[in-house]
This record gives structure tokens, sequence and C-alpha cells, in this order.
């Protein structure tokens, strides 16, 4: 009897972008990466697209895209941000489908995910229906084809869900085995209870709808999935095949798959390197004819449900109490017993409120939305499309579609707006909002602000104040914190702050313009800045700078020209005026006082000038946009900074013989020399290793002072620059294949890496050395045999590069 394995992986980050700006901002606790989504996709979505497989040397012999020979579903919103965030992982994930429709029978791997990962039996009929519409069309435009299988977010599932999924031409899901209540073979009557999880989740199931349609389900293999995930089974790719493979039992009669299915960050994220584990489970299981590999739409185009099966309605696979988690005090969190005094009661009013804002303004929506549009409902299901190409093209198509008659600009921009607030309605469902065991944890923040959105957009287009009803049942949601109090309050002070309008985007702009040229702004994140007219002045150590800008929104159209005016002083001090242009005479008046009374150093004048002009509203560096921020008050400290490290830098050198001369006798280094140390050393080890050419003995000599004086490096960040550095250095050999002195810098350079205290990551440079060796080495193979000097220079040095990259050069292949 034939053997099937499948392996299935769920992607998924939660949206992290700001809700006005489209973009994921910095976040500190992902330090070295930008954001956490930049540091898993490095970990685990970057290196499952080029996992290596080792040789009996524990050389890299091979590199494959695991993505080729699992299943696996990706969310629409984690990869609308890969499509920019890592072009390259997103590239090599959309080409894994294509070849494994060439390896399984025409039968595509990759299969949709309900839209944001909404829990589906908590939704109303219209918002699942849209999720699964939105899911379905992302996909096709992704991945060019129809899908035929969707994830269920936490496989959280009823029959209303499945039938509408059936209805949009799903052909099947994955579930966990405790979500069968009983099962038949078809056409039988006699039931077998199945509900305490030991449905056979070896073959496929039909589960009958209530419109008459069918659905095919699987169940993984929960045994063998929760050690995968939970486990150290993944320490050994031959132990991950031979449990895969000791699934299968002689007493079943029919062609036994073996699935499993957990989180695909499982493999890298969670649990370093282990894409190579399962990389290496999946030849080992081909190469000795264990099983064939397959994927969930090949297996059931051959062996179509024999029997039926009945679900357990609303259930799912991360929560105990079927999907009560995403909406009471169940009990079950993230990292139980933790904080065994916490409580998670707000997570109803949480839900209340956000249920209080869907349907009040549902109603307000489709009244509104029927002035300009056809039908409103089928608009927003059709909204996808512009999500997922914003052009002014692919938006006139959409009106085209939808509009009852011809729009004005201004019609078409409330349009927008309401589509706007309809799509953020969904987004504040989000289900990592409920899954942790804190209101105030960046989850439930980031729902929070999906819901700010919503309620923003409703005091723009509906009479009457929504805000307030949704923020007093807010206020319910207890926070296990303190100090934070409660919902309305955490909204109060992390949602409301965050907020963005048009006059914000310009002040961020007029702030931003004092550590920019004239007319350099063009661009904030999905806001377009035309600056019409711009001047700085430079004032001694003050700088002023006035203009004329126009803000407007790529997301909506809507569009307004500001003036502004802002000071900066003694480095720190920034005093800013914004508001709406009405007159050019305004305007010039504005730019002309306050440029003379700075000329004259009267600052306090230029200040009086701004507010008189531009009205009491004053911005300071505070406007700035997150990312901003830190870069700004990186430039202004620069100088404070470097005068702080001349002076312990002095410190250091000066009582650095009698420190050395301490340590060495036992004694214990003075705390003020220790802290200077650490400022100077890992200054130095920054600057050392982000240099054009990597100096070792100082980075070495640097390390070594470090630790005679037990100072705390700065690991993470120091090998992080470096790694980016090596990468730097490789792509310029790959745009100057034959820099000989280049490629003998990447020899030292990746030598000092493999000899420091801590890892650096190395992966994607052995990657850029492995397209070399298919590209560049054949050249100067032949050169060289035929004589070339210079080649065989090179291929030494290349060589050496390998070994210390631990790639295997003999075989190509």
């Amino acid at each position: 009897m034939e053997r099937y394995v499948c392996i299935h992986g769920h992607f998924y980050q939660p949206p992290r972008e700001n809700a006005w700006l489209e973009y994921v901002e910095w976040q500190d606790a992902a330090y070295p990466y930008h954001d956490w989504n930049e540091k898993i996709a490095a970990e685990c979505y970057m290196t499952n697209a080029s996992s290596h497989l080792l040789d009996k040397d524990g050389l890299i012999d091979r590199v494959v895209n695991n993505y080729s020979s699992i299943s696996f579903d990706f969310g629409p919103t984690l990869l609308a941000w890969m499509e920019t965030g890592d072009r390259d992982t997103y590239r090599a994930i959309i080409e894994a489908d294509r070849q494994s429709r060439d390896h399984f029978s025409g039968h595509g791997s990759a299969i949709a995910q309900a839209y944001n990962h909404v829990i589906m039996p908590l939704a109303n009929h219209r918002d699942r229906y849209t999720q699964v519409r939105w899911g379905i069309r992302d996909f096709e435009h992704r991945f060019g084809r129809k899908p035929e299988g969707m994830w269920l977010p936490e496989t959280a599932v009823d029959l209303e869900t499945l039938d509408i999924m059936a209805s949009l031409g799903i052909k099947f899901t994955i579930l966990s085995p405790r979500q069968a209540r009983r099962f038949r073979p078809a056409g039988s009557s006699n039931w077998k209870n199945v509900s305490d999880g030991t449905v056979d989740p070896t073959c496929a199931y039909a589960v009958n709808l209530p419109s008459g349609r069918k659905l095919a389900v699987f169940f993984f293999d929960s045994p063998i999935s929760n050690a995968v995930a939970f486990e150290d089974i993944l320490k050994s790719g031959e132990a991950f095949a031979n449990r895969l493979v000791s699934a299968f039992s002689e007493k079943r009669r029919w062609p036994q798959l073996v699935n499993i299915a957990t989180d695909g960050e499982t493999y890298g994220h969670h649990h370093r390197f282990a894409d190579m584990a399962l990389a290496f489970a999946i030849r080992y299981i081909e190469s000795n004819g264990l099983a064939r590999i397959t994927n969930y739409g090949e297996y059931l185009e051959k062996y179509p449900p024999a029997h039926e099966v009945e679900i357990i309605e609303k259930s799912s696979w991360s929560c105990k109490h079927g999907i009560d988690r995403w909406w009471s005090d169940c009990g079950d969190t993230a990292g139980d017993g933790e904080h065994p005094g916490w409580n998670q009661q707000w997570r109803t009013p949480l839900r209340n409120a956000f249920d209080y804002l869907r349907d009040t303004l549902a109603t307000k929506y489709e009244e509104k939305a029927r002035l300009f549009l056809k039908h409103p409902w089928a608009a927003r299901d059709d909204y996808i499309d512009v999500i997922i190409d914003r052009s002014p093209e692919s938006v006139a198509r959409f009106f085209n579609r939808h509009a009852g008659r011809k729009l004005d600009e201004t019609e078409k921009v409330t349009v927008l707006k309401l589509l706007e607030l309809q799509r953020h309605a969904m987004l504040m469902y989000t289900s990592c909002g409920w899954f942790f065991d804190e209101i105030s944890r960046p989850e439930p923040v980031q729902v929070l602000q999906y819901a700010g959105r919503v309620a923003q957009l409703a005091g723009e287009l509906f009479e009457g104040d929504v805000e307030e009803n949704f923020l007093k049942t807010l206020e319910e949601a207890k926070s296990n914190i303190p100090e934070q109090e409660n919902g309305r309050r955490i909204y109060e002070n992390l949602v409301r702050p965050a907020m963005v309008d048009l006059k914000k985007v310009a002040a961020h702009a007029a702030v931003n313009s004092l550590s920019k040229k004239s007319g350099e702004e063009n661009r904030a994140y999905c806001y377009g800045i035309e600056m019409e007219d711009a001047a700085i002045t430079e004032c001694g150590e003050a700088r002023l700078v006035t203009g004329r800008c126009r803000v407007t929104s790529q997301i909506t159209g809507e569009s307004d020209t500001f003036i502004y005016g802002a000071l900066r002083r003694e480095g720190y001090v920034v005093n800013a005026g914004v508001s709406k242009y009405d007159e050019e005479e305004i305007y010039r008046n504005m730019a002309r006082e306050t440029t003379l009374s700075c000329s004259r150093g009267d600052y306090s004048e230029v200040v009086r000038l701004l507010e008189k002009h531009l009205g009491s509203s004053h911005y300071s560096l505070t406007s700035l946009f997150r990312d901003e921020q830190r870069k700004v008050l990186g430039e202004m400290l620069e100088s404070t900074m470097s005068a702080v490290a001349a002076a312990y830098r002095g410190l250091y050198e000066h009582y650095y013989p009698p420190a050395r001369f301490l340590s060495e006798l036992g004694g214990p280094v003075p705390r003020n020399f220790h802290a200077a140390a650490e400022l100077i050393i890992n200054s130095d080890l920054h600057r050392a290793v982000n240099a054009a050419r990597v100096d070792a003995t100082a980075v070495k000599t640097l390390l070594e002072t470090a630790k005679i004086w037990s100072v705390d490096i700065d690991a993470g960040g120091i090998s992080y620059d470096l790694k980016k550095n090596i990468e730097k250095m490789m792509a310029g050999l790959a745009s100057s294949p034959g820099d000989l002195n280049g490629l003998q810098a990447l020899v030292d350079v990746t030598s000092l890496a493999r000899g420091l205290p801590f890892p650096v990551d190395l992966w994607k440079v052995q990657g850029f050395y492995r397209n070399r060796l298919q590209t560049d080495y054949p050249d100067y193979k032949r050169r060289a045999e035929a004589g070339d000097a210079p080649a065989r220079h090179w291929l030494e040095a290349f060589a050496l590069l390998g070994k210390e990259l631990n790639v295997r050069m003999e075989k190509q292949g």
C-alpha cells in the first residue's frame, strides 16, 4: 500500500503596520533588527527559501527551497510586507509554488489564508465572506492561480465558515484531530465517536454542509506535530524523518497520508536551524524510499474522501475551550504560569467595544455608500483589488465597476474613506489581540490602533460621536498592570498620540526639513509631500525653515496645502507651527517676519511670530514619526556624544595602564573606569566591524580587553553590523568578481567572524558564495588551467573563502 508524507507550515505574523502610516515602525524589542518582521524573515522565511544540506564532512553541499517540497500558507498581510521588505524571499516563495506544481501532478503547495487572521466563528457572516474573498483574491494576485485549500486562523471552524469557503471554490482545509466529533464510511449510517481526538489522520474526510455542498478536511497528526513544535525532534533531521514514517501502520488498507501541521516559524525562528532538519528529513524519506512526499491537493485528487465527518463547531487548535480564548477569561494564555495572579477578563469588553464600532457603523456605511456605489457590500468585497494595487489606474478600474454615477474627486475621497473604515473594522479583529495575557501588550495595542483609525474615519464621515461610547466600553477592560488602569487609558496613552491626519504629516515634514536640504521631502510613508516652496535660513547656531507644502494621502486621495515654519536652536530645542494655506500674503508675511527676527538672533520673537501666523498648535521633535525621530535625534546628538566619548576616551586611555595592572593582580576595576571602558570598547567595536576594511587584529584586541575587564559587549548589535558589512562586501564581489583584494578581504573578515565569541549569521553570504560558485568559478577555473596566473590566485583565495564559509566546492550541483 502506498505511503505519503505531507508537512504543512502555517507562516504568519500579525500585521504590525502603523494604522495611519501603513508602515512597520522601529521596534526596540527586535534589536538589532529594525522590527520583528525583519528578524523573523532572516531567521526563518529566508532560510527556508535557501536551506542547507550538509555532506558527510559537514560542508554545505546543496541549497534547497523547502517551500517547494512542503505544503504551506502565508498570511496575506505578511506577504504584503515581504513584497517590499524582503523581495528575494518573496520571489523565492512564489517560485517554490510554481516548482511544486511540477513535483505534485500540477497541484501547487501554497494554500490561501483568511485575510487578516480573524477568528472566523466569532465574525459576522458579512465579515467572514469578505475575509475568505480577500484571502482568495490576494492569493490569486500573488501566485497566479486559484487556491485549492485555505487555512483557517487558529483552525477556528464552524459549518457556516466552511460553507462560505466551499461556495467560493475552496476544496479543503486542515484541522486538529480534536475538532472531529464523529465519522462514518460514505453511505453508512453507523457513526463512530472520535471527539476525544482519536480520528485517524491518514486520509481525507468529507464534511456535509448546510447548503448541500461538501468540503474535504485533513486532520493533522497531533502527537508528531506537537513533538515538532514543542520538543527536541528537530535537532536531528534523521530523527524527524523516522518519527514521521513511524506513524504508518500495516493494519491500514488504504494509501496512508502522514501529515503534520505547525506554525511555519517553527523551522528557524522557534528552533534555530530547524529548516535544515526539515530539508534533510524530506531528502532522507525520498532517497530511502520510505514514503512519497506530497501535498494535500495531489493526495485529494488521487484519493477523494471515503469517509464523512462531523466537526466540533466553534473549536480551534490552540484553545482547550473551543474559541473562548478570543473573547473570554478562559484561562488559556501564551506563557502559562508566567503571571499567576493575572486574569484575562479584559478580553470580553475589548471584543464588545469592537462589536459596537462595527455594528453601529455598518448601517451608516451602507446608507452613505449607497449615495455613490451600486452595491456597498459588493464594493467592499472587491476593494481587495485596490488594497493590492493602489495605483491610479487600479482605483479608476474599481470606480468604473462600482460607482453608481460619475463621481467627482471629493466624492471619490469619501468612498475610499468609507472603504478604509471597513478595512480597519476587520483588521481590528486580528486574533493576536486576544491571544496573550495582558491588554497593554503590543498585540492588543495594535488592534486598538485599527479601532482608533475606524473611530477617526467615522468622525470625519458621519455625524455623532461613536468614539465616546466605544471608550466607555473599553473602560471595562481592566489591565493587570495597575498603572495601565484599563483599555480607555491605554487607548488615550498609546493610540491617540499615534493618530495622524494631513496636518500632522505637514508638521512631520516641517520638523524633518530642519535636517534636510530645501525641497528634499517628497514622501512620508503612505503620504505624498510636494514642497511647493521652501527656504532655509542659518542664524548662527540656529536654523529656520519656512515653506508651503501639499500633503496627499496615497490611500484615500485626500489632499490639502499647508504653510509651516520651524526653528531649531541649541541643538535640541525645536519650535514649529503649521496652518492650512489660505492666502499667499499670509504665508509671505510669516516667512519674511520670522526670517528677519531669526537673522537678528531674536529667537523668542521667532517663536511668537510662528504662533501669531500659524496658530497655537505647537510642534517639536516629538512630531516626527518614530523612525525619523531616531534618525534626526541621532544626527543631532552625534556631536554631543562625540564630546562625551572623547572625555571618556581620555579617562580610559589615561587610566588604562594602572587599571590593567590592577586587573591582573585580581583587584576590582573602579566603577567609573569600567563605565568608560564599556562605552569606548563597544563604540570602537561597532566602528571597526563597519569599516570598509575590517581590522581583525584590532577587533580581537578589543574583545580580549573586554573579557579581561568583564565589559558587557553589545554582541547582538556588533554581530548584526558585521553580518551586514560582509553581505555588502560579498555583493561587491558579484559586481567586480575579479577584485582579488576584495576577495582576500572577504577571506579575512569571514575568518574573523567564525572565530568571534558570539555567532555571526553568514547564511546570506553563503548563498552569495554558492551563486558565485555557479557563475564565476567555472570561468576562473578554466583560465587557471590554461596557465593564467591571476586566475590561479583568484581560485586559491576563492577556495579559502569557501572553506571559511563551510561550503563544498567540488560539487556544484
